[in-house]
């Protein structure tokens, strides 16, 4: 991995709250070195969200907002729900 993505795994491991550590932790061990150049850049941009509003969203307790940032955290919002419905 590239600097920069090593960078975007270790902020996706400490984000704060432990929830969202390994929710994203995870989602960016597998999906992260295949990512490209424009999904990274909204990656990027997805960590600078607050983690509570970032929960809400992976628990469906908030619809995801439309915009640039949606299809991606729609993404790891399905990745976690079927890692977490196998534990």
């Amino acid at each position: 991995m590239d600097n920069q993505k090593k960078r975007l795994s270790m902020r996706s491991w400490r984000r704060g709250m432990k929830e969202m550590d390994l929710i994203l932790g995870p989602w960016s061990d597998t999906h992260l070195p295949d990512l490209g150049s424009e999904d990274t850049a909204l990656y990027e941009v997805l960590l600078e969200e607050n983690d509570q509003e970032l929960f809400a969203w992976m628990l469906g307790q908030r619809p995801i907002p439309e915009g640039p940032l949606h299809d991606l955290t729609a993404r790891i919002a399905e990745y976690a729900r079927i890692r977490f419905a196998k534990v």
